[in-house]
């Protein structure tokens, strides 16, 4: 190996020890990677930036907008709310989720289930008051373990399958993986649901800190007749399980129910009365038929297309102050509705509508997008600003995305369109249908997530091309020839395993291919335990976030570590090799060749 593989190595092992100790965020870690690969020669520019080109790399970004579409016309919580359930114990909630998720990742590539589940799993943790990082690390594995069961579960397999038929090798049947990828996704699911789930972080997120800070709102909603939740047990509506929020009390004309308990079930009209964090009023209002009753009593305010919620502070000269929140008009005066109230550190109580403004007060309210530009300068207020992320579902526009949604599945399972055309499709689709405007547009596709990947594809092929990689395969290969084809054949999985946490599945694939055949042809046995041994090891990318599109994609949003993926990853690796090293001479014996 030349001066520039042993280069690469010394670049690879910095940055791993950069990204464990987070020097800096990994986009730039890896940006930065590429730079110096570029700078010293071992990479030319075009090289080093083939991965923005790439298709797979294109394909995220197109899916994460049609992820976005998904979740603002509230077609995706729906699909959680069918698919995932409550949540009654880590376990439980664990096999709810990853259990479908691989059984879908069978069939279909990986990247998209995830780019699509992953603000699924985010609002349906934060509903129940569990951090999104214990379940975005097993939705990732869940993905990787499906992959491995049928020959079109990920491109790695449609990659091997190929060399395999160019080797002169019988191809594969849809479901022959299905003899080690099978037994290797139950054990491997089941680790992560009976003893993995004690090694994944709890890391505190955003509506924790913002409950730590106690800016509590007092929120009065309407249950309308088209609202979900009308006739569920509040238990069961989830309204108990909302981070930083409190029903306080349930007004109906001929009661008034306080405290309120599980097993209550919601009427059509109620008014409930709740305190709680910004953040989590936004989830509040997301929710279909729940209206803002702050000032009106007979349910005719309504949250109209594209308005959001703006906070105001009043300022001392404001003519609301003295006036109660319903005589102050706030339709007329201001094309707005006061969705909530907060006062200091005083926990209001009371009707809504019959709170006394004073200066000083923060209203949260519902406004058109250009409240907060029209009243940014008035003296009315000393502060207004629009709070991120607020605008309420598209609801009539969730039929269109969902079956934009079956579209894309389709065309791409039936192998109709490549991956990269159908979601580019898929994309324009969702924005030309209206189901995401184009602003939404640009905030739905994470950049740091697809620069990260781009910037992976460079790195590895710094160690293909440098010779790095083949180095470490033929080594352990010839460590392993010393006990025979089943060592070999273990050697060959590890190799591979190795491999495939620092460049791409298909690169590993490609890289050990030739070396395993030599080996097979040296002990005069039949390649394809082998070649079957590549496949599933190709797809083992458990011990880091850099082997595999999936872990870098729950990298940034469940807020990891380096190692975590350690921690979980590589048990995780170990008992997947374990059963592949059971299954694969048992299904494929080492016959002669």
């Amino acid at each position: 190996m030349n001066w520039e593989g042993w280069f690469t190595l010394g670049i690879v092992v910095l940055g791993v020890g950069a990204l464990i100790w987070e020097v800096l965020a990994p986009d730039l870690i890896f940006l930065g990677m590429l730079a110096v690969l570029i700078i010293t020669g071992v990479l030319s520019p075009e090289e080093a930036l083939v991965g923005f080109s790439n298709p797979g790399m294109i394909s995220v970004g197109a899916l994460f907008v049609v992820a976005g579409a998904l979740q603002n016309t509230g077609a995706l919580g729906f699909v959680a709310t069918r698919i995932f359930g409550r949540i009654e114990s880590d376990r439980q909630a664990l096999l709810r989720m990853m259990i479908p998720i691989a059984s879908i990742s069978a069939f279909l590539n990986n990247t998209p289930i995830v780019a699509m589940f992953i603000p699924v799993v985010i609002d349906w943790a934060r509903r129940y008051r569990i951090s999104p990082s214990r379940f975005l690390i097993p939705l990732s594995y869940a993905t990787i373990l499906g992959g491995v069961c049928t020959l079109m579960g990920t491109s790695t397999n449609l990659v091997a399958n190929g060399l395999m038929m160019g080797y002169g090798l019988a191809g594969m049947s849809f479901f022959e993986l299905g003899a080690v990828g099978f037994p290797c996704a139950v054990a491997g699911l089941a680790f992560i649901a009976l003893v993995g789930r004690h090694l994944l972080p709890d890391r505190k997120d955003l509506i924790e800190s913002l409950e730590e800070s106690r800016r509590e709102y007092l929120v009065e909603l309407e249950v309308a007749p088209n609202c979900p939740l009308a006739g569920q047990r509040i238990e069961e509506g989830g309204l108990r399980h909302l981070p930083g929020l409190f029903l306080i009390r349930i007004e109906r004309p001929e009661e008034i129910i306080a405290p309120v308990g599980p097993e209550e079930r919601l009427k059509v009209g109620d008014r409930l009365v709740f305190t709680g964090v910004v953040s989590t009023i936004v989830d509040l209002q997301k929710i279909r038929g729940l209206l803002p009753a702050g000032d009106h009593r007979q349910g005719e305010e309504r949250f109209f297309a594209g308005n959001n919620l703006s906070e105001a502070v009043i300022s001392e000269d404001s003519p609301l102050v003295g006036s109660t929140i319903r005589d102050a008009s706030f339709r007329t005066r201001y094309g707005a509705a006061v969705v909530a109230v907060h006062r200091g550190g005083r926990r209001l109580s009371g009707k809504i509508g019959d709170i006394v403004l004073r200066a000083g007060d923060t209203l949260l309210l519902e406004a058109s997008p250009g409240f907060a530009r029209a009243y940014r300068n008035s003296s009315d207020f000393y502060l207004v600003s629009e709070v991120p992320n607020s605008t309420p579902p598209r609801y009539q526009k969730a039929v269109p995305a969902l079956l934009i949604l079956v579209g894309l599945v389709a065309t791409v399972t039936t192998g109709l369109l490549p991956m990269i055309t159908a979601s580019l499709v898929a994309a324009s689709a969702v924005v030309g249908l209206g189901c995401l405007s184009v602003g939404e547009t640009r905030s739905a596709v994470d950049m740091s997530v697809l620069i990260l990947i781009a910037a992976a594809f460079g790195v590895g092929k710094a160690l293909e091309k440098t010779g790095a990689a083949s180095v470490i395969a033929t080594v352990l290969i010839e460590v392993g020839a010393r006990l025979g084809p089943v060592g070999v054949l273990a050697a060959i999985y590890l190799a591979t395993a190795l491999l495939t946490e620092v460049i791409s599945n298909a690169a590993a694939v490609a890289l050990v291919f030739p070396i395993a055949l030599a080996a097979a042809q040296q002990f005069g046995v039949d390649a394809r335990p082998f070649a079957i041994a590549i496949t599933a090891a190709a797809s083992s990318s458990f011990a880091s976030p850099i082997g595999y599109q999936t872990n870098l994609m729950v990298y940034g949003p469940g807020g990891y570590r380096f190692s975590d993926f350690l921690k979980i990853g590589i048990p995780l690796k170990l008992i997947v090799f374990a059963v592949a090293m059971v299954c694969i001479p048992y299904a494929w014996p080492f016959r002669p060749a």
